[in-house]
């Protein structure tokens, strides 16, 4: 068990003046998943492979258990790192793949294979224990990786991207299963994706990077009811959070010929910044459908996507800045055609509203 620290931890190529990892603050308590998420270049896997020294930390500091490893070599942090591309023997058994790490240390062949077998059963791999990995799926490859990480008892998983090369319906299985996994064992886990929907699904909490800089870090509920900036607003959630620059008028802030009102405390941020518009987020699911005579937005479709329980629809909206792209949740069992008009209106208390030029969260 142990916790981790990241202490304005940096990471500088040469040749590159701009930071891979700039001055990252993140702290993982023991026995926490914690899922680092971004875009490509965000830094993510640069702040994982730091932590298991495959990487240099130019300025700062990185802990396990409070000591500071930032100079040890790989072999001497008490980690387990399970790659992308599982990085298994070819020429080896499942069974010797997975012991591989436990013979090096000179662990003898009894206990070895006691503890070989013990991963295998939590993994449901008992059967493939005598096989060459060429003869298992992707997923069981994976699932060795794991067992492989598993048996070295570490202090420390860390995970890059590992259902990257997985198909659809398998990864939504394994990372059930991963998520499953390490709460049984209880080991601190840091994890790398850029599926915000695996980081959202899987993580006890959220690590949100851009260019280096550590944007937001909170539970997935959190990240998805209060982002801290446009950023975060408009990567959590899928499909993404509607965001647009509107004016702000008497009443709140003017989204077409609709008027969203705005809480008061936000009211307040935007007139204590001398704001004269706002970023305004919506979510798909924040929009229904007008009634007659109510005030609404029309909404001229482009596309409706049926998703069995879900239909989104995506078209356009005339704004005061033109045309501009939307879309949004609907019920699925009214879903309309390409080229109708969908009057719609604004679920009060549902907006989100950002500094339109720094992009941080106005009011609470």
């Amino acid at each position: 068990m142990a916790e981790v620290q990241y202490v304005g931890a940096s990471r500088i190529y040469p040749g590159n003046p701009v930071p891979a990892v700039n001055h990252l603050d993140l702290d993982v308590t023991d026995g926490e998943f914690m899922v680092l998420v971004g875009p490509s270049g965000s830094g993510k896997s640069t702040a994982l492979r730091m932590l298991a020294g495959l990487e240099d930390v130019d300025e700062g500091e990185i802990r396990i258990s409070g000591k500071d490893v930032s100079n040890k070599p790989p072999k001497d942090r008490d980690i387990a790192m399970v790659f992308q591309n599982y990085a298994l023997y070819p020429h080896m058994t499942v069974a010797d793949n997975m012991g591989f790490a436990l013979k090096l240390k000179g662990v003898n062949k009894s206990e070895r294979d006691a503890k070989v077998l013990e991963a295998a059963k939590l993994l449901d791999l008992e059967r493939f224990l005598d096989r060459k990995p060429k003869a298992l799926s992707g997923g069981q490859r994976q699932r060795v990786a794991m067992g492989r990480a598993i048996v070295r008892s570490p202090a420390v998983f860390l995970m890059d991207e590992p259902l990257s090369n997985l198909d659809a319906k398998l990864r939504v299985e394994t990372r059930a299963n991963i998520a499953a996994l390490q709460a049984r064992l209880g080991t601190t886990t840091i994890y790398v994706t850029h599926d915000q929907i695996e980081a959202m699904t899987m993580g006890h909490r959220v690590a949100v990077l851009k260019d280096g800089i550590l944007q937001q870090v909170d539970t997935p509920r959190v990240l998805y009811d209060r982002p801290g900036n446009s950023f975060v607003a408009g990567f959590i959630g899928s499909p993404a959070m509607n965001l647009k620059t509107v004016p702000l008028v008497e009443g709140g802030a003017k989204l077409g010929g609709l008027v969203v009102p705005l809480r008061r405390e936000v009211a307040s941020a935007a007139a204590a910044a001398g704001l004269s518009s706002v970023t305004l987020g919506i979510r798909p699911e924040a929009f229904n459908v007008a009634t007659d005579g109510q005030p609404s937005l029309d909404l001229r479709v482009d596309i409706a996507e049926e998703l069995g329980a879900d239909a989104y629809v995506y078209g356009t909206m005339q704004l005061d800045s033109g045309d501009e792209q939307f879309v949004v949740r609907v019920d699925s069992k009214h879903v309309p055609q390409m080229g109708q008009t969908l009057p719609l209106t604004v679920m009060a208390g549902s907006e989100h509203a950002f500094h339109p030029e720094t992009g941080e969260r106005l009011g609470d």
